[in-house]
């Protein structure tokens, strides 16, 4: 599987050009369309709900299943300095999470993911999580505001809660009840959107 995303990876990247507006998603396995054709994904959905009004826009998605922050903070600079994008979307820390790591390591993890972003003059978009409650109110509370704590000292736009739209509904759900069904990639999308369009305009305004 980390070949075949690796490969993706790649494949995405050949399609990134100097005039093309970059959208550079780093990402877990909510982002490789775990379980899915990749054409069914919430990434490619977006590019494609994207394309009438941005015809230069292009996707380059460098998710990779069960990928924590410490996995992105090794690999995004050589990712950046490929792809060049205009904007970064992160969709990452559900799997730190999972695994009980320190919330104060997330928090600080995902700023810094989001200062690489800005150094390399990307607009950053975080897309927050959360996990589930048997993990305790107090850890489950803290882990949703990192993601709120990270965007505001890095200054990145945030989009709360990734999953909301479908949260509340196990039929969005594959069987494994973590990963979003084909059916619910289209509601995942429509949130990104309206976070990501005022980031694409302002791309285009300093492009002038």
């Amino acid at each position: 599987m980390r070949v075949l995303l690796v490969f993706l990876f790649l494949t995405f990247g050949l399609c990134a050009t100097a005039s093309a507006r970059t959208v550079l998603v780093i990402g877990d396995s909510i982002s490789t369309a775990y379980g899915l054709a990749e054409s069914d994904g919430w990434v490619q959905l977006a590019k494609k709900q994207l394309e009438p009004d941005y015809p230069d826009i292009e996707f380059v998605n460098a998710s990779i299943s069960g990928d924590t922050t410490e996995g992105a903070l090794r690999r995004l600079p050589a990712a950046l300095e490929r792809f060049k994008p205009d904007i970064l979307i992160i969709e990452l820390g559900g799997n730190d999470g999972l695994r009980g790591y320190s919330l104060k390591k997330l928090t600080e993890n995902l700023q810094t993911l989001a200062t690489m972003g800005q150094q390399a003059s990307a607009q950053v978009l975080i897309l927050g999580m959360r996990i589930p409650s048997n993990y305790g109110p107090a850890y489950t509370e803290k882990f949703a505001q990192t993601f709120a704590d990270a965007a505001a000292a890095s200054e990145s736009a945030l989009l709360p809660f990734f999953l909301e739209p479908i949260a509340t509904d196990a039929g969005f759900f594959q069987s494994d009840g973590i990963h979003p069904s084909k059916e619910a990639q289209p509601l995942l999308v429509e949130p990104v959107l309206e976070k990501l369009i005022p980031l694409l305009d302002a791309v285009e305004v300093s492009a002038q």
